[in-house]
């Protein structure tokens, strides 16, 4: 995660969403962006696990860079993994239970809901399951109060990545991951959610710019 966090705008190791596990047959899911079901193939479970563990997920979520470790993805157990220090002050951060259990993890989010998450930073708690078309608060099911991911979780660099990837991170989560009942404790931070931190002038926009910009050449 340390690595990840060198790509967020903060002085320490960042969140980032990692996956684990195998399964031996394709899988029932949800397709995100469309309300038709479809196989989640071994193929994109294990893309996702290749991400997930390349992206350093573990080093904040549990279980480094090992699928094997014990808690794997199940969210922050060590102080030196709880605490992290921002421009903005100080706030407690803890790393989420990333594997599917529903009542401490992820299980209860749908597939679209963690693509939304990566791709846009909006906790899945408080965002619907639904397509979302635009970065406008209130436009094409963005949300009007947008509720983002603590400032650790690297999505400004994440949500760059294309689309079958994150799809991949998602189907890995939830079908390629035991679930592990762990109670992470929420995370500290101000009462607009950390919106003010994700403004275009800091993040950037989304989609990236055009190529070249000015500090680019072909």
């Amino acid at each position: 995660m340390r690595r990840a966090l060198r790509y967020a705008r903060y002085a320490v190791p960042v969140l980032v969403l990692v996956g684990v596990g195998a399964y031996t047959a394709p899988s029932v899911s949800k397709t995100v962006g469309s309300g038709t079901p479809k196989r989640t193939d071994q193929a994109q479970i294990e893309h996702g696990r290749f991400l997930v563990i390349s992206h350093a997920c573990g080093d904040c979520h549990g279980g480094g860079n090992d699928p094997a470790a014990f808690g794997w993805l199940d969210g922050a157990r060590s102080p030196v993994l709880d605490v992290q220090y921002f421009k903005i002050g100080e706030f407690t951060t803890r790393a989420k239970n990333l594997t599917p259990d529903n009542l401490t993890g992820t299980g209860r989010f749908t597939e679209r809901q963690l693509f939304n998450a990566l791709r846009y930073g909006l906790r899945p708690e408080e965002t619907p399951d639904v397509e979302i078309t635009s970065t406008v608060p209130g436009q094409g099911n963005f949300p009007s109060h947008p509720h983002y991911l603590a400032p650790p979780m690297p999505w400004p660099s994440w949500r760059h990545m294309p689309d079958d990837d994150l799809r991949a991170i998602a189907a890995y989560l939830k079908n390629g991951v035991k679930p592990v009942s762990h109670k992470v404790e929420d995370s500290e931070g101000p009462p607009d959610f950390w919106a003010s931190e994700y403004t275009v002038d800091k993040i950037g926009p989304y989609p990236a710019r055009a190529f070249p910009t000015a500090n680019e050449k072909r």
